[in-house]
């Protein structure tokens, strides 16, 4: 029988009654004659439960041990779903991450995945069970510990097991009823997309939108698993939620696919560095190191054999950015005069595949935030993608603009 992968988040199966819905909606897939593997999420809010209550135990834990406690949360959720799906009489039942197994690597609460075998599985589905479900977020390591793929894992394992039982499709069943081409509650012209191509997606969910997570969006388009996002909440049928494609998928297509936006953002500015050979990677190094996430670099001419270096990063890691770069100041890596913060901005991007064919959208996105009176403090660029930092009181704005002037509330 053809194997049909479907995710469920965790608003999905936040209660009893929202896991008996979702119980149902596999039961159409099995009677459609799939074989199902499901993958499941904690029960909203399980997983900051955990978190909390390991923190307050051990701040400092042990990593393995945290990633012990917070998986349970899945445990308990795929064995109610296996017993309502029971109750439905489906032959069903349910796994956790090591019984699978699911194989990764020994980063506790980052871990990635080596390999699926797929043996367990199909030998109970020759056996006439006809939907496994698998505990999300979760694996097992070489050294037989449990393991945890970090926030919004489930996604990725749902990806994962498509990938390796060559799955017609993967759903993901979320509380929004597709991918749209911005936020709707920024603008409420937001138009929910039909299809949109893995690399439209990739920049949109790296750039801000929620709706995936990147680390399956990349595994989605490596292996060409159709993914497609739905809403658990509203009634289906073939042509709801949006589909993520390949490219060629898509026979109709706008230049600018989605604005995406990302309120939390701060921009650095290292003043005054010594322009030297190696420069970069003595800023970036110690940087990473301390687990900064730098996004956008632009670098000033230089003058006198000084240059300015600016990057973006997470509000949040300002401090940790200030702290990496003052101590590499005084062990003599790197010379500057001043480290400046603006802890007050926000990145704006255009994203779509149809810009590596047209010109000009560049000059009519600065045309547009210009009309607007909206100053942008940098621009990086990529063959599909254009982002802009601004003054983060101006977004909401910025974003509107974008939308009405690429007439994303038009389908193509």
């Amino acid at each position: 029988m053809p194997t049909l992968v479907m995710k469920f988040g965790g608003t999905s199966v936040a209660t009893l009654d929202r896991i008996k819905r979702a119980a149902k909606r596999v039961g159409v897939e099995v009677a459609r004659g799939y074989d199902v593997i499901v993958i499941v999420s904690a029960m909203s809010g399980k997983t900051n439960e955990l978190v909390g209550w390991v923190e307050e135990v051990s701040p400092m834990c042990d990593a393995r041990e945290y990633d012990a406690i917070v998986s349970s949360g899945e445990n308990v959720t795929a064995g109610l779903m296996a017993l309502t799906l029971q109750e439905m009489e489906i032959p069903a039942r349910s796994w956790q991450g090591w019984q699978v197994p699911l194989l990764t690597t020994s980063a506790h609460s980052a871990a990635r995945i080596n390999e699926i075998p797929t043996d367990n599985l199909n030998a109970k589905f020759a056996e006439g069970m006809r939907v496994a479900v698998v505990a999300g977020f979760q694996g097992i390591s070489p050294e037989g510990r449990i393991t945890t793929l970090g926030r919004g894992g489930s996604d990725t394992t749902a990806v994962a097991f498509a990938a390796a039982f060559g799955a017609e499709r993967c759903d993901i069943y979320t509380d929004v009823d597709g991918v749209y081409t911005t936020d709707p509650r920024i603008e409420d012209k937001a138009r929910k997309l039909d299809k949109i191509a893995f690399e439209e997606m990739l920049e949109l969910a790296s750039l801000g939108a929620k709706v995936l997570q990147t680390r399956s969006v990349e595994l989605a388009m490596r292996y060409k698993v159709k993914l497609r996002v739905l809403s658990s909440f509203d009634e289906q049928d073939e042509n709801s939620g949006t589909l993520v494609c390949a490219e060629e998928e898509i026979v109709e297509k706008n230049v600018v696919a989605g604005v995406a936006s990302q309120r939390d953002e701060a921009k650095m500015t290292l003043v005054s560095v010594a322009d030297r050979p190696g420069i970069a990677a003595a800023i970036f190094v110690p940087l990473s190191d301390a687990g900064v996430n730098v996004d956008m670099i632009v670098q000033n001419i230089s003058e006198d054999g000084r240059t300015d270096m600016t990057f973006s990063c997470p509000v949040e890691q300002v401090s940790r950015a200030e702290k990496a770069m003052a101590e590499a100041k005084d062990s003599g890596e790197i010379n500057f005069h001043d480290l400046i913060a603006d802890t007050d901005v926000a990145k704006v991007s255009v994203v779509g595949i149809g810009m590596r064919s047209h010109t000009g959208v560049a000059a009519k996105m600065f045309d547009v935030l210009s009309k607007e009176g909206i100053n942008i403090k940098v621009i990086t660029t990529s063959e599909i993608k254009i982002s802009v930092l601004v003054d983060r009181k101006y977004m909401e704005l910025a974003v509107q603009a974008l939308h009405d002037a690429f007439e994303l509330h038009k389908a193509s």
